[in-house]
């Protein structure tokens, strides 16, 4: 379609992971260097995270063609699997005949014949598991066992598990430490800044075989604004933009039809400004009272020839955009660029944002004034409510929770400061920081190492307490029967619906499993908070910060 209109041999901003096309910023060149070193020289695990559109899969693709030839790949793309399903499919993937009904030691007694034969051969075998943070706890332990094939001297399989920013949260979790201490190696992806935006898309551009200045510098300014510096994001909107600049016909591309193009991929209404309308207005508005053939549109004229001149008004506005025509002749005032939201990192270094200060303004969320003579979680005890600690905070896990949070950042210094999470999108998050709200972009975020976090919530049946295990009985366990019905969970009735059974276990620890929790059939705390999230009963909510 636009490819011969810019002269483009194929078209530059495929979202498919192309190697050709990896530009390797400073991040990412640091990734390919991690990850090519691990493969090479340690055994274990190599953990490579990384926000949705990161350039992960990309990166990965560049490592294998990178490898040595005397090396075996297991590629698994998807692995919400049964830990029998798993060893299948690494079988499959190394070429490994087993049958069905083989039993999961069978699985591993055949693989790690084969992995004995493989290292006699001087050849490594590598297993790269995508989408990491989607494996079950079950999973992953069969994993860490894996790394137990070993020789004398060597282990017999690297492992690199890549994964969304959640991934580093499930492996912080105290019962995950035996695989978090087998990890040799971890990098976090980080989207592109405004500079490496601009050398990205020239890049793009010039693989593809087009000229690297058709967007023009404004254009990649409001691009990297958009977008967040997502190389995703950036393909998407790009690639749109050229759409609509061939079905123009116009060879460059400016801001406004950046603009245009990301309204249209984000679903956001357009900003009108009144001057493109009422010119606009002056081109149809005769049009609208008498057709070219003397009819009155209202009554009856055909819509086609109607859309038609509205598309011509369009582009009588699109004209007042000086980037969508070549330089040498401007034809209208140059539009003005939106103010930048502040940097967080200029945020964090003008406020204080300590500990106690933000735990203090999270409890007056839920209208406590703490009196300074107890801890925030025995305020919070005396109020009727509970504390959640997680450790290293997930961006995913949060908006998973629906409630506000206290959050501690690291900046690169080491720095450590404290913030309260108030509201969370797709693009952005609304923060307390040091006394104010403050909006920043989660591509800003995503550049700061994330700590502990902590979050209230209020138990769902008021007298209890703990946990709720097999072999309890109460009120609460009637309420947890009822919450996993309204899920969607079948065959959990009971002629004795208080008390805590097998059948209620076992849905229990159904439950946890396709959630991503700890499996063992225990209702606790974290357990409770996904379920109150999951139906409505959050108390406040991290959208609005006010009481339900």
């Amino acid at each position: 379609m636009y490819t011969e209109h810019f002269g483009l041999n194929e078209k530059p901003f495929s979202i498919s992971p192309d190697p050709r096309y990896l530009y390797l910023s400073q991040r990412h060149a640091d990734g390919l260097a991690h990850l090519l070193y691990g493969i090479s020289e340690s055994g274990g695990f190599i953990q490579l995270t990384g926000e949705v559109g990161t350039g992960k899969t990309t990166l990965v693709r560049s490592v294998l063609r990178q490898l040595p030839e005397r090396t075996e790949i297991a590629l698994i793309l998807n692995p919400h699997l049964s830990p029998k399903q798993f060893l299948q499919a690494i079988c499959h993937e190394l070429h490994l005949p087993f049958q069905q009904r083989d039993t999961g030691k069978m699985l591993i007694d055949r693989l790690n014949t084969r992995l004995l034969g493989l290292h006699a051969e001087n050849r490594r075998v590598v297993l790269i598991v995508d989408e990491a943070q989607t494996m079950s706890p079950e999973l992953l332990e069969q994993v860490r066992l894996l790394t137990n094939l070993e020789t004398e001297k060597q282990k017999l399989l690297q492992i690199i598990l890549i994964g969304q920013p959640e991934l580093r949260e499930v492996l912080s979790r105290p019962y995950m430490r035996q695989i978090a201490q087998r990890i040799t190696g971890r990098y976090h992806l980080e989207p592109l800044n405004a500079a490496d935006t601009a050398v990205y898309v020239a890049h793009r551009m010039k693989v593809a075989g087009g000229r690297p200045d058709i967007f023009s510098q404004r254009a990649i300014r409001k691009l990297y604004r958009l977008s967040g510096g997502v190389p995703r994001l950036i393909n998407i909107v790009a690639d749109r933009a050229l759409l609509a600049a061939y079905a123009r016909d116009e060879s460059r591309i400016g801001s406004r039809l950046v603009g245009r193009a990301a309204s249209e991929v984000f679903g956001q209404p357009r900003t009108l400004r009144w001057w493109p309308f009422a010119a606009a207005v002056l081109v149809i508005a005769p049009m609208l009272v008498i057709g070219p053939d003397g009819r009155n549109i209202d009554r009856g004229e055909p819509a086609g020839s109607l859309n038609a001149r509205l598309l011509n008004a369009d582009a009588v506005t699109q004209a007042a955009d000086p980037d969508s025509v070549p330089p040498a002749e401007p034809t209208g005032a140059a539009e003005p660029e939106a103010p930048a939201l502040p940097t967080l990192a200029e945020l964090l270094a003008m406020r204080e944002t300590g500990r106690e200060e933000a735990t203090g303004f999270l409890l007056s969320l839920w209208g406590i004034v703490p009196s300074g003579e107890a801890t925030a979680c025995d305020e919070a005890e005396a109020h009727e409510l509970r504390c959640l600690s997680l450790d290293g905070g997930s961006l995913g896990e949060i908006r998973e929770l629906k409630r506000p949070v206290r959050l501690e950042l690291r900046d690169h210094g080491g720095r450590r400061h404290h913030v309260v999470v108030l509201g969370l999108d797709e693009t952005h998050a609304d923060l307390w920081i040091g006394g104010s709200r403050n909006r920043v972009a989660i591509a800003d975020l995503t550049h700061f190492a994330f700590g502990d976090e902590l979050l209230l919530f209020r138990p769902a049946i008021a007298e209890e307490s703990g946990s709720l295990a097999e072999g309890a009985r109460g009120p609460g366990v009637v309420w947890l029967r009822i919450c996993l019905e309204d899920l969607g969970l079948d065959g959990i009735g009971s002629d004795d619906p208080d008390f805590f059974d097998a059948t209620l276990t076992a849905a229990v620890k159904a439950y946890q499993g396709e959630r991503g929790l700890y499996v063992d059939g225990v209702v606790g705390d974290r357990t409770l908070v996904s379920l109150q999230s999951e139906l409505g009963l959050i108390g406040v909510s991290l959208e609005s910060s006010e009481p339900d």
